[in-house]
């Protein structure tokens, strides 16, 4: 019996930690020149990401640069909870990224 327990609880363990790292975003502040342009944003990071501030700003600075945008400023990394209270100041740039 105890051989059938083992790969339950394994799986049950992977789901768990997939889920988790599903809910990771980061707000940040970022600009174009000529004209400038700021915008605030949110973004989805994958798991990968999330584990140091540094991962997190090398995500966002390649993805914003690949729209030709200039990362200035992670402001934070947080989980799902945090979405609602930054939805309207991040407007268009609310998981645009």
């Amino acid at each position: 019996m105890a051989p059938r327990v083992f790969p339950s609880i394994l799986l049950c363990a992977l789901v768990l930690a997939t889920s988790a790292a599903a809910d990771c975003y980061a707000d940040y502040k970022a600009k174009q020149d000529s004209p400038l342009r700021l915008h605030y944003g949110v973004m989805e990071l994958p798991a990968a990401a999330c584990g140091s501030r540094d991962a997190a700003t090398r995500e966002i600075d390649r993805r914003l640069g690949r729209a030709g945008w200039q990362l200035l400023n992670v402001m934070s990394i947080f989980g799902a909870d945090g979405l609602d209270q930054r939805k309207a100041s991040a407007g268009g740039y609310f998981l645009k990224y």
